[in-house]
C-alpha cells in the first residue's frame, strides 16, 4: 500500500437518471483533477425519487449505472466505488440496494447488497420503509485486497449503526472502509459524524463516507457532510452542505502508527 489521495463525492441526486450521471461525472472529473486515485459516490447516486418510480425504472437504472461506472473508471484510470443503485431481484418485484467497486480497467472487484434496511419512523414526521421495495442482502460485505490502495471494505448507509458488521470487515483485514450514504437531515445532524468516527476509531481504519445532501425530491432532505476520517477519528476532509468533494490522503504510515500506539484490536477478549 502506498500513500494516495481518495475522494468522497457529495451529490444532490434527483429523480432523473441522466441528470444524476452528468452531475456524478462532473464531480469525478473534479476529484481526478485534484489527484484522487480512489473515488467513492454516495448511496442512490444515480437515482433518488419515489419508490414506485425507482422500481419502474430499475432495469434501466441498473444497466446504465454499471456501464457508467466502468466507463468512468477506464476514462479517468481510477478505482471507483459506485455508491449504491437498485438492481432488480428476479421474481420479487423488488431490488437489491447495491454497491460495486470497479478498477481502472473497468473490471468489477467487489459487490455488496445492503443487509440492513432503513425501516424507521423518524421524529421529524417522515416514515421510511426501505424493505417495501428492497430485498436485504444475505451476505456479509466483502473486503477487497489491493497492493496499491490497501484492503477496502464495503458497507452502505444504515449499516453504520451496526458495529458488528464493521468488526467483521476489521477481522477480514480492512484498512479503508466505505460508507456511502443518503443520511436523513434529521438524524444526520446528531448521529452521522459520531457514528463514522466511532467506526474509524474502534477498527483503527480510514473511513470514506460519500453523501447525499439537500432536497432530493418532495420532503426528502439529506444531511451532506461527506467526510474522510483517519484511524484516530480525525476528520481529514468534510464536503459541507453543498454538492462537491471531500479529498484527503490515505497514508499507510499513519495507519501503522495508530495501530501501533493503540493496539486495541489485539486486546480483544470476546469475538
Amino acid at each position: 500500500m502506498k500513500s494516495y489521495l481518495a475522494a468522497a463525492i457529495q451529490m444532490t441526486s434527483v429523480p432523473n437518471l441522466h441528470k444524476n450521471l452528468a452531475q456524478a461525472e462532473e464531480l469525478i472529473d473534479l476529484a481526478v483533477r485534484q489527484g484522487a486515485e480512489l473515488v467513492g459516490l454516495p448511496e442512490n447516486f444515480s437515482f433518488m425519487g419515489e419508490e414506485k418510480d425507482k422500481l419502474s425504472q430499475a432495469e434501466a437504472i441498473a444497466s446504465e449505472t454499471q456501464t457508467f461506472l466502468k466507463k468512468m473508471a477506464q476514462r479517468f484510470q481510477i478505482t471507483i466505488l459506485g455508491g449504491s443503485f437498485p438492481v432488480p431481484v428476479e421474481n420479487t418485484g423488488k431490488v437489491y440496494n447495491t454497491t460495486v467497486l470497479i478498477n481502472p480497467n473497468g473490471e468489477e472487484l467487489a459487490r455488496y447488497y445492503k443487509v440492513h434496511l432503513f425501516d424507521v419512523n423518524v421524529p421529524d414526521g417522515n416514515t421510511y420503509r426501505e424493505s417495501s421495495t428492497v430485498v436485504a442482502g444475505k451476505q456479509l460485505p466483502p473486503v477487497h485486497f489491493s497492493e496499491n490502495h490497501g484492503n477496502i471494505g464495503l458497507s452502505i448507509c444504515y449499516d453504520v449503526r451496526f458495529p458488528e458488521l464493521y468488526r467483521h470487515l476489521s477481522d477480514k483485514g480492512a484498512d479503508i472502509i466505505f460508507v456511502p450514504a443518503a443520511f436523513t437531515a434529521f438524524t444526520g445532524k446528531d448521529h452521522w459524524q459520531l457514528l463514522l468516527q466511532a467506526r474509524a476509531i474502534e477498527n483503527t481504519a480510514y473511513v470514506i463516507a460519500p453523501a447525499q445532501t439537500g432536497n432530493n425530491y418532495g420532503r426528502r432532505l439529506t444531511h451532506g457532510h461527506a467526510v474522510i476520517i483517519d484511524p484516530w477519528g480525525v476528520i481529514l476532509a468534510d464536503a459541507g452542505e453543498k454538492p462537491g468533494i471531500a479529498i484527503a490522503e490515505i497514508n499507510p504510515s499513519r495507519l501503522e502508527q495508530v495501530r501501533r500506539q493503540m493496539p486495541s484490536l489485539q486486546h480483544r477478549v470476546f469475538s
